[in-house]
């Protein structure tokens, strides 16, 4: 395992299922296990506001999903159902016990699939943010990739400018230029585009989620902006209706809700893994 570090969040490789991971470990000596999933088109860097707040409470280990981040991928792997059973794995191999998932933006639809077909791999989830309603609701340059007629149009973006631009609201370039480029960094050189396929394969999976959705008991919290413009809060309400035992909050926010509200999505968290997930379940 290489180190990378940038403060405070050292980084580190591990492999995993034949994939590469990059990954951030406390290595805290606690009963509570926290396993948090980056969003994208970002990486496990955009957690560094809400690091310290969950981190109070227990162990926490992050990671970039395989075909996101800087961790390497495989197509098959880059799809929701996938990564839901690739975290199983991880799970079990990494001896995390039954971690508290959170997965914001494309970690949503990965946690709901590993919740519904390996419910005792997780305690809790905290999600949002995902585009995972059937019929799709999203909005932007997301809806253009999700109906875009090949992979080969994603392709012809130009990804550094288009990332720079997406993420500039999370992590600006001129004041925190190190996160900046670790965000464009990880999907230059064509990665964006192959990175694509999971948020492509929502017409196809959504509406298989949507079947599972009633028979997920895992205490789920949903966290979002309300004013996303890429995922519409809709898509939130949507998980709240269908979840049996959820609880929702809004955030003064845009898609970014956990760079642009950290404190409250810092919170949030914490209180909800410190004991808060009881009070959902029926």
């Amino acid at each position: 395992m290489s180190p990378e570090t940038v403060s405070p969040i050292s980084t580190y490789f591990r492999v995993c299922d034949g994939v590469r991971v990059r990954f951030a470990d406390t290595k805290a000596d606690s009963d509570t296990t926290v396993l948090l999933l980056a969003p994208w088109p970002e990486t496990l860097w955009a957690f560094r506001r809400i690091w310290a707040s969950v981190s109070a409470v227990g162990r926490v280990v992050a990671i970039d999903l395989p075909g996101f981040g800087h961790s390497d991928g495989r197509p098959e792997l880059i799809a929701p159902d996938a990564s839901g059973a690739f975290l199983a794995g991880l799970i079990d191999e990494w001896r995390l016990g039954a971690p508290h998932v959170v997965g914001p933006d494309v970690g949503t639809a990965a946690a709901l699939f590993l919740a519904a077909k390996a419910p005792e791999r997780v305690t809790s989830l905290t999600v949002g943010g995902g585009a995972v309603r059937f019929p799709i609701e999203a909005g932007g340059a997301l809806k253009d990739i999700i109906e875009a007629p090949s992979l080969d149009v994603v392709r012809g973006l130009d990804a550094r400018t288009n990332i720079g631009f997406a993420v500039e609201s999370g992590a600006a370039s001129d004041s925190e230029p190190d996160v900046h480029e670790d965000y464009v960094s990880a999907y230059d050189l064509g990665r964006f585009a192959e990175s694509a396929r999971f948020v492509r394969q929502y017409p196809e999976q959504n509406p298989v989620l949507r079947d599972l959705l009633p028979a997920i008991t895992t205490p789920t919290q949903i966290v979002a902006g309300r004013d996303d413009d890429l995922v519409p809060w809709s898509n939130n309400q949507y998980l709240h209706d269908h979840l049996p035992n959820s609880e929702i909050h809004p955030l003064d926010a845009g898609h970014f809700a956990w760079e642009q509200a950290a404190e409250e999505y810092g919170r949030l968290v914490a209180e909800w893994v410190s004991g808060g997930y009881e009070r959902s379940v029926q």
